[in-house]
C-alpha cells in the first residue's frame, strides 16, 4: 500500500486542496476546504490553525485541519475531515486518520488529547472515530455538535 502523506496547505498546493470534493448528501457535515482555508486566516477558535492535505502518491484525496493552542496538553482539534468522494470506500478514511494521529504526536509531543465534533445524524463518522478510540463526551458544543475525545497514549491502533 502507498502510504499517506500529510502536506501542509501553502500557495503551491492550495488549489489541489480545493478540487477535493464530497457526495451531495455529505457536503452539510463537514466545512468547505475553501471555509476552512478561511478559517486558517482569521483563527476564530484557538491560536493556531493549520490546514493539511492529505496525499497518497502524487494524488491529493483527503483534507483536514489542526486547530490547537501551542503547547497545550490538551487544547488539540481535528477538523473538516474528509475523504474526496472519488476515493471513498476504499479504507482511507480510517488509514488517514491514524496517520494524522501519528502526525500529531510527531509534531506536537505535548499533546496528550485531541478533540473532534461529529454532527449526530453522521454515524459513519461516528463509527469511525469510536473505530479508532475516540469517546463520545455526552455533551455537545455551541453548535449542537457531539464532541469525542481521544487521549493519545490510551488509543487503540488496529494493524494494517
Amino acid at each position: 500500500m502507498i502510504p499517506i502523506l500529510i502536506e501542509a496547505i501553502d500557495k503551491r498546493n492550495w488549489e489541489e486542496a480545493l478540487s477535493i470534493s464530497l457526495h451531495e448528501s455529505q457536503v452539510k457535515w463537514v466545512p468547505t476546504v475553501i471555509e476552512s482555508l478561511a478559517h486558517a486566516y482569521i483563527k476564530p477558535w484557538d491560536e493556531a490553525f493549520d490546514p493539511f492535505i492529505l496525499r497518497q502518491g502524487e494524488k491529493a484525496f483527503g483534507f483536514f485541519y489542526l486547530s490547537y493552542t501551542p503547547d497545550s496538553r490538551d487544547n488539540y482539534w481535528i477538523g473538516g475531515f474528509q475523504i474526496d468522494q472519488d476515493y471513498q470506500g476504499k479504507g482511507l478514511g480510517e488509514e488517514a486518520l491514524y496517520t494524522i494521529l501519528e502526525f500529531i504526536q510527531q509534531t506536537h509531543h505535548q499533546c496528550q488529547v485531541v478533540s473532534l465534533t461529529i454532527e449526530e445524524s453522521n454515524a459513519h463518522a461516528r463509527k469511525l472515530y469510536e473505530k479508532t478510540g475516540f469517546i463520545d463526551q455526552e455533551m455537545d458544543n455551541q453548535e449542537g455538535e457531539m464532541i469525542y475525545r481521544l487521549k493519545l497514549n490510551e488509543r487503540k491502533r488496529n494493524t494494517r
